[in-house]
């Protein structure tokens, strides 16, 4: 768009930056530049307009876009070229995601790209590298407290070891997703040493304070993150003798982006990386960006404002690179992360479907789909060029963060379910056979999250325990079922590694001082590579889970009703324990799936009443396309077995 006054901005901009740059071809980047500055210009205003070197911040976000662009090697700037073009490549349902530790997976990054066949054994062919950067190794937070944002880790390997393999990934057609931790660093970072050695400029590169004054009022109506093991928001540091603000770890410092300073450091770190072959960055932490007095400082305005800025600078760098917003907030706030009053994706083209994972686990515990349909009925609409990421577990905690309209709507009270749900996956409600761990436990207010791997959650670890082939049948019907159900929703769906092979909890974190009081480790196991060569064994659970899950995999790729383009009608049945959805072809709508889900233990009848309309079942059958077994109507229904998630074509 053009306005004068950011123009007329441009052009002196353009005239101040340094000479080397104006000696450099810039086409490409001068276009970009010409159609993403007045929104630039315009974020910037707002956000530091009444600085008095807005201006030489200006030219120095510039100049920065400028010189990263002059680094970025001929086939990152091709393959932005392409994907410019073919702007909706990731809304295919050919991309399907794995989470994994780099060392846990594969000892190292050299270690992972000769792992590379089991992956693309699975299907899988977006691959995210929980964080690699330099931490301190017993403050680390597993890896999100960064100390040196351009250091990969000396045990994970070297930048150029993720170059590599950016460049392998690429020749077999797969994708990299790299984390940026954006909100905080760790106390050793460099930043934070000038700033305990008391150098204002520094200082300044954080929330620091020499008294509890603006602390306490901070206080007054900041939420805790961590209250068992972290509580409160800020940490007196001796050596700088301030207080400083630490939402997450008394060692994670938090940026201050009313600084903008901090902005143009971040978004250099962020095109560093995209330049070193990401194709995707998860932005960590980014509801917490922005700090004001008297809110919560979580989803604040101007933390959209600066996501924006973010974006629309690595569109002029790096348009080919996405963002992940890590955001896991309330139902009605994700939505957000895409961008607000837009038509296409202004912010993180992707963002974490936390509501989804958490109703999912809330069906396997009620065995039933009440406040699924409920939860998914009220799911934020995404923007045209966004989509989901589905995932039934990660490394983090699970959260029971639905809406409480929607628990009241299903039938619950709020606080109650939730503690049912707590009581339940951790094994303590008569009858589960969850095997998880509290986490963050709140003693004021009995709140709590949980922790544990995906399959001792589905009831693996105690069915092995008891040797009974039925429930270890059960168990391994509900890993398959939720994952299913990702692969089927609409968005990217993101496995977690270990889980296609059934790992359990593993307590060995017990034995490390720096991990075992955060029992998410619980479910950060070291893969077992003994284990997964079982999956080639006729028989064993390994093989059976892995098999299912594998097929599902390669018939997604091939369903063209299952690319993200909101395509997708829930449909209401006359059975609580069902969730039905239809998927369909936008370019052919002949071409459908009907995806039919059962959490409970028991068959269950499908009323095919609310589906006639829908021309579903005229010939009064359906095939499922996992098994081949064809669904015969009887007396006007379709019996769906137990914990099955079926997908039915004409």
């Amino acid at each position: 768009m053009y306005e004068q006054a950011s123009h007329a901005m441009l052009n002196d901009i353009l005239r101040e930056i340094k000479p080397e740059i104006g000696d450099f071809r810039l086409r490409h980047f001068y276009t970009r530049l010409g159609a993403n500055f007045y929104s630039i210009h315009s974020l910037f205003r707002l956000l530091y307009g009444d600085r008095l070197d807005f201006k030489a911040q200006m030219v120095s976000l510039v100049e920065t876009l400028a010189l990263r662009y002059m680094e970025r090697v001929p086939d990152l700037r091709k393959s932005d070229l392409a994907r410019e073009r073919d702007y909706n490549w990731f809304l295919s349902q050919k991309w399907v995601g794995m989470a994994l530790y780099c060392d846990r997976f594969a000892g190292d990054l050299k270690g992972l790209r000769a792992k590379l066949p089991y992956l693309q054994d699975l299907g899988i062919n977006m691959v995210h590298i929980m964080p690699i950067l330099d931490c301190p190794p017993d403050h680390a937070d597993g890896g999100y407290a960064v100390r040196d944002y351009f250091k990969v880790d000396a045990r994970y390997g070297t930048t150029e070891d993720v170059e590599a393999l950016g460049m392998t990934l690429k020749k077999r057609d797969m994708l990299l997703v790299l984390d940026v931790v954006v909100n905080h660093t760790s106390n050793e970072h460099e930043w934070a040493q000038r700033a305990q050695r008391g150098e204002k400029k520094y200082q300044d590169y954080y929330y620091v304070f020499d008294d509890r004054d603006m602390p306490d009022t901070f206080e007054e109506t900041m939420p805790e993150v961590f209250p068992d093991t972290a509580p409160g928001n800020f940490t007196w540091d001796e050596a700088m003798g301030k207080w400083v603000m630490t939402v997450f770890n008394h060692y994670q410092w938090d940026l201050n982006y009313r600084n903008p300073a901090v902005l143009v450091e971040m978004i250099d770190i962020i095109l560093f990386w995209a330049n070193k072959g990401a194709d995707v960055l998860r932005l960590d932490a980014v509801a917490f960006l922005w700090k004001k007095i008297g809110s919560t400082c979580q989803n604040e305005r101007e933390a959209h404002l600066l996501l924006q800025l973010m974006k629309d600078c690595c569109q002029v760098t790096a348009p080919g690179v996405l963002f992940i917003a890590e955001a896991i907030v309330a139902p009605s706030e994700v939505g957000k992360y895409f961008g607000e009053d837009a038509i296409n994706a202004k912010e993180c083209e992707i963002a974490y479907n936390a509501t989804f994972m958490s109703l999912l686990w809330d069906g396997v515990a009620t065995k039933n789909a009440v406040l699924l349909n409920q939860g998914i009925r009220h799911l934020p609409v995404k923007l045209d060029r966004a989509t989901w990421l589905n995932y039934v577990r990660c490394h983090d905690d699970i959260g029971l963060g639905f809406d409480d309209k929607d628990v009241r709507l299903a039938g619950y009270d709020p606080v109650q379910h939730r503690h049912f749900l707590l009581d339940y996956f951790t094994g303590k409600f008569p009858g589960s056979v969850a095997r998880g761990l509290p986490f963050g436990e709140n003693p004021k207010t009995g709140d709590a999250r949980i922790s544990g791997s995906l399959a001792s959650l589905a009831g693996l670890e105690t069915a092995l325990a008891s040797k009974d082939p039925a429930p270890i049948d059960a168990a391994i019907k509900t890993i398959v079922m939720l994952h299913s159900l990702i692969l089927s929703l609409g968005g990217i769906p993101l496995f977690y590694y270990g889980d296609a092979i059934g790992t359990l909890n593993n307590l060995e974190y017990l034995k490390d001082p720096s991990k075992r009081d955060d029992n998410r480790w619980v479910n950060r196991s070291y893969f077992d590579w003994s284990k997964a060569e079982l999956r080639h064994q006729s028989g064993t659970l390994e093989q059976r889970i892995f098999n299912e899950l594998k097929k599902m995999i390669t018939l997604r790729k091939e369903l063209n009703a299952f690319a993200d383009f909101d395509n997708r009608q829930l449909l209401a049945v006359d059975n609580p324990h069902l969730l039905v959805f239809l998927r369909t072809d936008m370019h052919n709508v002949r071409d459908r799936v009907l995806v039919v889900s059962n959490f409970n233990t028991d068959a269950q009848r499908l009323p095919l009443g609310t589906l006639r309309p829908y021309g579903l079942f005229q010939k009064n059958a359906m095939r499922e396309l996992c098994s081949g077994a064809c669904y015969t109507v009887e007396n006007e229904a379709v019996m769906i077995p137990a914990l099955a998630c079926c997908w039915l074509i004409d």
